[in-house]
């Protein structure tokens, strides 16, 4: 039977689907329009959809993610190497050295931030070591064109004004070689999927 609750979620998504160029649009206007998602709110649903059990956000930026999961009763941790008010944890030095015991997560997430750690695959293996067995890693993903075109024109986000692309850092990943670099490290891709009409990519591995 459908709940309210259940009605006005399949509203939110039907409104939310056919307005894909959200991504283009400044954020601060989106935030302001009812049933909209600003494209991090979107990738934190998409996220979260797939979250289960202890988490880590790696690269949390404010740390939105993990607050609104544990708001819903879970446990979860969001560390960075910048010092955005909100994280939980940051990381002085990087994080290819997690403070953390092994296999002592259920799940972790990279959401639009693996693309910044230049030290990523030293990362990935770090995620691999403090994932449990069956743990499993998502990663929000903007393909290179998408991602340039992204950080050229988002005149209203912060972490571009702050910190912009530093040296190792890169536009997105195309598809393939994201997979590759991942899967090199271990973990097995369970699912792929694309939102806001492909223009963003989801990816759940396990390990």
């Amino acid at each position: 039977m459908l709940t309210e609750e259940l009605l006005k979620k399949y509203f939110v998504d039907i409104i939310n689907f056919f307005v894909p160029f959200r991504l283009i649009i400044p954020q601060p206007i989106i935030k302001k329009i009812p049933f909209l998602r600003s494209t991090e709110d979107e990738r934190f649903y998409r996220v979260l959809s797939k979250y289960r059990g202890k988490g880590i956000d790696i690269g949390c930026g404010a740390n939105r993610m993990i607050k609104k999961y544990r708001a819903s009763g879970n446990d979860g941790i969001g560390i960075d190497v910048y010092p955005w008010e909100g994280a939980d944890l940051i990381v002085i030095k990087n994080t290819d050295c997690l403070p953390f015991e092994t296999e002592s997560f259920d799940c972790a997430s990279f959401v639009a931030s693996l693309n910044h750690i230049p030290n990523r695959v030293e990362v990935l293996k770090e995620v691999y070591r403090i994932l449990k067995p069956g743990g499993l890693l998502i990663i929000t993903n903007l393909t290179p064109f998408v991602s340039l075109i992204w950080h050229k024109i988002a005149f209203w986000d912060i972490d571009q004004k702050v910190r912009g692309i530093k040296e190792g850092e890169v536009y997105g990943f195309t598809d393939k070689k994201l997979k590759k670099m991942v899967s090199n490290e271990g973990f097995v891709l369970v699912k792929k999927c694309t939102f806001m009409w492909g223009l963003n990519n989801l990816y759940v591995f396990k390990k």
